[in-house]
């Protein structure tokens, strides 16, 4: 059996590499390398910028950009580049934006644009004396930042605060310089990271030359930011009369369908079984705006489930409310996005993402990101009070099906009619064909 271990394999070509690889994993090695080939730029200067995302790259995993057009958001009109692998979340948000544009569309606004880095460290001095002396120090460290920070101040943004935070009851010696900074356009990790690691570096220093104590200076465990960032939040909200949302189905009264509505969404804050599906519907909506625009979107998700702990108790992000007559339906959500630098810059479609959007600042991004997971949201919960969510899924699922099935296209358009006003299946899909097909054997 042939050895699978390698060393240097990040200094082969790709050449080099995929021929190591497909020699070593695949049965059919040559299929395997006009497969991986197939999906390189032909554009070699552009493959060059996407091989330079990542670290051993052999070719490219490509996933659908769609749009979702008749998105109003505070007045002005979107269409919304979404990359998702999952069927009918870009026809979701759409759908749910379509339906609240004669109804006054979205409505946004921006609750804080602060990020956070942390620094940790032990020092087993007074708590007392080091409290004292907290404005002291971050002074202190916002002018030896100086230098890293100067572009940032003169745009309005960089460090914003430092606060100390004491937590040697939790851990003996454990302290924490919070910092909260203003990366204005950017979303700001390389700076914020600079930032940090400079006052960690002088950290030890300052405690020398002014806690005039016998305590060694302080030991630094870590100094990084955090991607739990509360305060850098955005809200989004649909609202109208309830007798305006009209009937659904056919069958469904706008009171009554507020009524669901509602319940379904007191569900998610009441239990967290709920509540994670509900969560994770929200961001069907942001994860394919945030990777359609080159952003961070495990950072973002990360994020948004601790904002829906932060009680203790995981509950769904989205509110409703039914208050005189009128139908309320927002999403409150932590947001940390760039619309400069970074993969943004750099990645060929994410430039046209965010050009399409009217090259928004971050903050009016955070806003159509929030927007269309609102948008997925209301959707979702739509179809379930209603139809429940398999009809509509499964009818975008079909194509998926179809090409599994390895229909042919006329077989898909016969199947494609056939089920157009039917709950589909893989079985009864995969019967009708079957039975489509003997008949043209028979004939």
């Amino acid at each position: 059996m042939r050895k699978k271990t390698i060393s240097g394999f990040s200094k082969l070509s790709k050449v080099g590499k995929i021929k190591w690889i497909v020699e070593n994993f695949f049965k059919d090695p040559e299929t395997v390398k006009r497969e991986l080939a197939s999906y390189l730029l032909v554009n070699e200067e552009q493959q060059r910028i996407l091989d330079g995302f990542s670290e051993n790259t052999i070719s490219n995993y490509p996933l659908p950009l769609g749009v979702a057009p008749n998105f109003l958001i505070n007045g002005i009109e979107y269409c919304v580049p979404m990359v998702t692998e999952e069927s009918s979340v870009v026809a979701a948000a759409a759908s749910a934006a379509k339906f609240w544009l004669d109804r006054g569309g979205i409505q946004t606004k921006i609750l804080g644009t602060l990020k956070t880095g942390q620094i940790h460290f032990l020092w087993y001095g007074d708590s007392g004396m080091l409290e004292a002396k907290q404005k002291e120090l971050a002074a202190y460290l916002i002018g030896v930042c100086a230098d890293i920070t100067k572009n940032m101040d003169e745009r309005g943004g960089g460090i914003q605060h430092i606060s100390l935070l004491n937590m040697v009851d939790r851990e003996p010696g454990y302290y924490q310089l919070l910092l909260e900074l203003d990366t204005q356009d950017s979303m700001g990790a390389n700076f914020i990271n600079s930032v940090l690691e400079k006052c960690a570096q002088v950290l030890p220093g300052w405690f020398e030359k002014n806690m005039n104590t016998e305590f060694p200076a302080p030991e630094v465990i870590m100094a990084i930011l955090s991607n739990y960032n509360p305060e850098c939040r955005v809200l989004a909200w649909v609202e109208c009369p309830t007798a305006d949302l009209g009937e659904f189905e056919g069958v469904l009264g706008p009171e009554e369908f507020a009524r669901r509505f509602y319940t379904a969404v007191r569900i998610s804050h009441i239990d967290p079984y709920r509540a994670v599906t509900h969560n994770k519907g929200i961001f069907n909506g942001i994860d394919a705006v945030v990777l359609a625009t080159a952003n961070d979107f495990r950072a973002v998700e990360a994020c948004g489930h601790a904002y829906a702990a932060r009680t203790g108790k995981y509950i769904g992000l989205s509110k409703c409310s039914i208050h005189k007559g009128i139908f309320r339906f927002e999403l409150e959500i932590p947001l940390a996005v760039g619309t400069v630098g970074g993969l943004t810059t750099l990645h060929p479609l994410a430039k046209r993402s965010l050009e399409m959007l009217g090259n928004p600042d971050a903050p009016t991004l955070m806003q159509v990101i929030a927007a269309t997971g609102l948008m997925q949201n209301f959707s979702a919960i739509r179809s379930l009070i209603t139809t429940g969510i398999q009809k509509g899924h499964m009818k975008m699922h079909i194509h998926n099906m179809l090409l599994r099935l390895e229909a042919t296209e006329e077989e898909s358009v016969k199947a494609l009619e056939y089920f157009k006003d039917k709950t589909v299946s893989f079985r009864d899909l995969r019967h009708y064909l079957s039975e489509i097909r003997s008949v043209v054997v028979k004939n």
